[in-house]
């Protein structure tokens, strides 16, 4: 398999072990501490560059296959290369290589739905960039980087109990042509890479006419969030470890929070084997899926299943005594035990009737985050969590119960139980959703204020009726869905005290103006609107939002393309939205100096400016602006022709506590 090499293009090695003078072929990262979480041993792995543990004394040798990379893309794509074994135990085997076929599934992207352009889409098929380096339309974009978002007014609080190994944030996943025992995963970045933290692949094949008997996701590489200083193309080539099923499933897990801009990806390419590779009958090798009991998979902190069958006080027995834990008062225990992650919260239920007695209060499941469990999350989990969450205010079920993990009636019944305290509901890119499954959030949680159906594309126009029933909401997110505006208007209508709306790249809206005429007569109490790519919102729009909501502080509009500066909408959005701390006017050509300098006249709370592509905005009115918005940290001017790197620089020395963007296309 290959191995990340900073990005230069050089032959992949193949690596192996020799030991009493037998040689065999390095399969998968050999773990020295097996009571390490799989995650743990990726990431020791990663480390190490060649998946050579530390403390291995074994003797290793590392050599090169020739010509690795010096076939076309064409060529590449259709060739199947014969790996020449170090093992002589080892059978020839031909090595697929091959590039994507389809993007499946994504949690975000930066394009639009309706077109090619910085969309997810683009990560299917050959390369269009590589090796080019620079911002392009034809790559792949997720819809944010750094940690500018998080500091946004609209930025939700982080969950409690959120393992520190789950640092994922957006995810994009692949099917390929062929099933491949994967033997090296390798991402095209064109622009700021380093976003991908995790990569895992799936025993299920999408193009199978039958549905499989087990779904079953493997972790192939894991790293935690590390910065990249360079931002030119590179190919990313993580050391992978073996998994024991064929695989044309891959998944990219990315995290962009320490990206100074957007990560572009260009394209991925599998590499692996037809057949299963064989290893010598005098082989030692550990592998790492025979390890299948639940002690291990309890260990990866990931398998709920095993958690399940154990989270029971019918096997344990009272002790002489509980030491100082008998001594404690039941608050403090409680207290101590609020710091312990879900799978730890389960293993320690394990050791005594007064821990499970703890461990099973239902205040220890007010928060409960589920997304890091995403890929063994089913119906026996939630069953197995109902009793104790009978006061849950706070549920992630974000990413979860795809693919039949989760079925409508596992859900309904789990928040038929559990839905009465219910005040904030994460479901983003929960595909199971389906009208049924709304109707039961509409009936089951009546105290609900924050309800996240970002990206659920799957979900029936007809299912976003039943959210106008929640008249307690303050926060909702849209994003990517396929609400229409008949029943966007009745949420509007009888949700009149939202204070966060997330409405970007909703496409099956006809009329923005109407919406936005709604939001301002109903939503006066509305701090945060996304808006970004509404494909049809004019100047008569803007008008009433502005004039209905005067306590927004934070406004995207951008790739609004039937906004024109020249009927005055920018300068008005100025004159009456004094509290403004993030305003996105990405990709509007008419943004000009007269818009800018009634921001550095009205909008003195300003933090986060996004005016790229503009052609009429000069560096003499952006300094007025960096004059008077003290507090502006953000400010991407890329592709704005006035504003050439010269002009950064000045206006970067000049104010060089603010964040000045400009992207490059080479």
């Amino acid at each position: 398999m290959g191995c990340y090499d900073n990005g230069h293009m050089t032959p992949a090695p193949v690596v192996s072990y020799v030991k009493g003078g037998e040689s065999w072929v390095f399969r998968r990262e050999l773990s020295c501490l097996l009571s390490a979480s799989a995650e743990e041993s990726s990431m020791r792995v990663s480390d190490t560059r060649m998946g050579i543990s530390s403390c291995t004394s074994r003797v290793c040798h590392v050599t090169f296959r020739a010509g690795t990379r010096t076939a076309t893309r064409g060529d590449m794509m259709n060739s199947h290369r014969t790996i020449v074994p170090n093992s002589r135990a080892s059978p020839l085997n031909a090595e697929v290589v091959q590039y994507a076929k389809e993007v499946v599934d994504f949690s975000s992207h930066y394009g639009s739905e309706n077109s090619m352009s910085y969309t997810m889409r683009n990560l299917a098929g050959v390369p269009n960039v590589f090796p080019s380096s620079g911002d392009f339309t034809q790559t792949a974009v997720f819809r944010t980087y750094g940690t500018w978002w998080d500091q946004c007014p609209s930025a939700s609080l982080p969950f409690r109990r959120t393992p520190s190994s789950f640092q994922s944030q957006d995810y994009v996943e692949l099917t390929f042509e062929h099933q491949v025992y994967p033997t090296a995963v390798h991402v095209l970045e064109t622009y700021h890479p380093g976003a991908v933290i995790r990569i895992l692949a799936c025993s299920a094949n999408p193009y199978s006419p039958s549905p499989p008997a087990e779904v079953r996701w493997e972790i192939l590489w894991s790293e935690r969030p590390t910065k990249v200083t360079a931002s030119q193309a590179r190919q990313f080539k993580p050391c992978i470890k073996q998994i024991n099923f064929p695989t044309n499933l891959i998944r990219l897990e990315v995290n962009s929070s320490l990206l100074d801009y957007y990560t572009e990806l260009d394209a991925v390419v599998l590499h692996g084997m037809k057949d299963k590779p064989l290893l010598s009958l005098k082989t030692a090798l550990v592998d790492m899926n025979d390890l299948e009991d639940d002690d291990y998979e309890e260990k990866d902190g990931c398998d709920m299943d095993a958690l399940n069958k154990k989270f029971t006080s019918a096997a344990l027995e009272d002790g002489p005594n509980n030491g100082y834990f008998d001594k404690l008062p039941y608050e403090l225990i409680q207290l101590i035990l609020n710091h312990l992650s879900l799978p730890d919260l389960c293993r320690l239920a394990q050791t005594c009737r007064l821990l499970h007695q703890h461990c099973c209060d239902p205040l220890q499941y007010i928060h409960l985050n589920l997304q890091p469990y995403w890929a063994k999350l089913d119906d026996t989990s939630l069953e197995f969590l109902q009793a104790r969450c009978a006061l849950v205010q706070w549920l992630n079920l974000s990413w979860t119960g795809n693919r039949g993990f989760i079925s409508v009636s596992g859900f309904s019944r789990f928040l038929k139980v559990c839905g009465s305290e219910l005040v904030r509901l994460e479901l983003s890119c929960s595909h199971f959703l389906n009208d049924s499954c709304l109707e039961v959030i509409s009936e089951m949680c009546p105290n609900l204020q924050d309800l996240n159906l970002s990206s659920c594309d799957k979900l029936p126009p007809q299912a976003f009726g039943h959210i106008a029933k929640l008249c307690s909401l303050k926060r909702l997110v849209l994003y990517r869905t396929k609400v229409e505006q008949t029943a966007l208007l009745s949420i509007l209508n009888f949700c009149a005290g939202l204070q966060h709306l997330s409405l970007g790249s909703c496409v099956m809206i006809e009329d923005y103006d109407v919406i936005a005429s709604m939001i301002g007569a109903k939503c006066k109490n509305l701090r945060t609107l996304d808006l970004w790519r509404c494909k049809n919102i004019t100047e008569n729009g803007i008008a009433e939002l502005a004039s209905g909501c005067v306590l927004l502080e934070e406004l995207d509009l951008g790739w609004c393309p039937t906004l024109q500066s020249s009927t005055g909408c920018f300068a008005r959005l100025a004159r009456q939205l004094p509290n403004l701390q993030k305003l996105f006017l990405t990709a509007n050509r008419s943004v000009c100096d007269t818009d800018i300098e009634e921001l550095a006249s009205n909008c003195t709370r300003l933090q986060q400016l996004d005016i790229l592509g503009t052609r009429m905005v000069s560096p003499a009115s952006l300094r007025k602006l960096l004059e008077s918005c003290k507090d502006l940290s953000l400010l991407d001017v890329s592709f704005c022709s006035q504003i050439d790197n010269r002009a950064v620089l000045e206006l970067n020395a000049s104010f060089p506590k603010v964040s000045i963007k400009k992207s490059f296309t080479q």
